[in-house]
């Protein structure tokens, strides 16, 4: 368990260049940087740390490279993360095996709580259990959150706020940024942990199995358990009577082993997966991470978006904090989200697309086990830093 560096009435004595709202890979990243530059930095999150999130546990080069050039480069080999260096698809019982530049795997529990640590170490506080009410702008050169820890509630102020709480979510009270809008037809995200020991899997591949309903990625972490994340379509998971018997079924289709007991495990489910916000902020305050907009990921793009972004806004909050505010700065950031995000998000929205499809993709698939090599461009441009 990561504890709080201080209370919350320490935290609301204080003026704060910045308060980041959500501890995942975008917030966590986001406050380390802007902590290596000197900045006061407060780091709030809702759960306690180390918690499960619903994630491929896939890191992929563009990952790796964002990771080593903010000085975090050792941090996948401390973590024991599995190297990975294989995709196999899956469909309608075809099979065929991609190679991928290197990437890792690891568990989000121990990377998130992973990264959390690097930001405190940075010298950033950090208040877990704790949620963030956005007060509405007074034209003062702070703005003020309320929050809410242990039933107590309390008023701090800071010069920019980076709203990165996840998927669907937005500051409770916040007026500048409506709610995100998920498109018809989009599918909701699942995942678990399996218990390691299935025949069939093995360290350094992505297994992906795809059909119409949906598809289910598995991949090994550092404790040997295997990681499933899914893609999908409510109706069906209704129809089916369950995430787990739709997941089963979809991996017995593709060719896949099935796992013991996968029905009776305790799946987590997300809200619509492609979202989008109509707003990356307003006055001294940016969102970033998947609280900004999500496609569906496949080979661990959801976390190099995330960490993307967060390098990407720190300049932006660090101007904020040393000049002022100017609404100049958020429009800067529109367009570089577009250029860092929502640019590379279009090849997955085209990929997901394409899988809905079921002769398409087993085309691909058998087009793929003859020739892998075609794979290529698309890798290059999604894996470039």
């Amino acid at each position: 368990m990561i504890e709080p560096t201080l209370s919350l009435d320490e935290a609301a004595g204080r003026t704060w260049d910045v308060v980041v709202v959500g501890a995942g890979p975008a917030g966590s990243m986001a406050a380390r940087v802007l902590a290596c530059q000197h900045a006061s930095v407060l780091l709030v999150e809702k759960s306690r740390f180390p918690r499960y999130k619903v994630c491929g546990s896939c890191l992929n080069p563009r990952s790796l490279s964002l990771l080593k050039k903010s000085g975090l480069g050792n941090l996948t080999s401390e973590l024991g993360a599995v190297p990975l260096s294989n995709l196999r698809l899956g469909a309608r019982g075809s099979v065929a095996d991609v190679y991928l530049p290197r990437g890792a795997g690891v568990s989000r529990e121990r990377f998130d709580a992973a990264l959390v640590c690097a930001t405190i170490a940075a010298g950033g506080a950090f208040l877990p259990g704790t949620t963030g009410t956005l007060l509405p702008a007074d034209g003062r050169p702070q703005r003020q959150l309320r929050l809410r820890h242990a039933n107590r509630d309390y008023s701090i102020a800071t010069k920019v706020v980076l709203a990165a709480g996840g998927l669907g979510s937005r500051l409770e009270g916040q007026v500048e940024q409506s709610e995100q809008t998920w498109e018809a037809g989009s599918r909701i995200g699942a995942g678990v942990m399996i218990p390691a020991g299935t025949p069939g899997y093995e360290a350094g591949t992505i297994y992906m199995a795809c059909a119409r309903e949906g598809y289910v990625g598995q991949v090994m972490v550092e404790d040997g358990q295997i990681d499933a994340a899914a893609a999908l379509d409510p109706v069906a998971v209704k129809s089916a009577g369950g995430i787990g018997e739709l997941a089963n079924r979809i991996l017995q289709q593709s060719g896949f082993s099935p796992h013991a007991d996968l029905t009776s495990l305790p799946w987590k489910g997300t809200p619509h997966l492609t979202r989008q916000a109509p707003r990356l902020g307003g006055e001294r305050l940016f969102t970033l991470g998947d609280a900004a907009g999500y496609i569906e990921p496949f080979t661990g793009e959801g976390m190099a978006w995330a960490l993307a972004g967060a390098s990407a806004v720190a300049p932006l909050a660090l101007r904020t904090i040393r000049e002022g505010w100017d609404e100049s700065l958020l429009t800067r950031w529109q367009a570089t989200y577009r250029r860092e995000v929502t640019k590379r998000q279009s090849v997955c929205r085209l990929t997901a697309g394409l899988l809905r499809r079921p002769f398409t993709t087993q085309v691909l698939v058998r087009t793929l086990g003859i020739a892998p090599w075609i794979s290529r461009p698309f890798l290059s441009f999604m894996y470039r830093a």
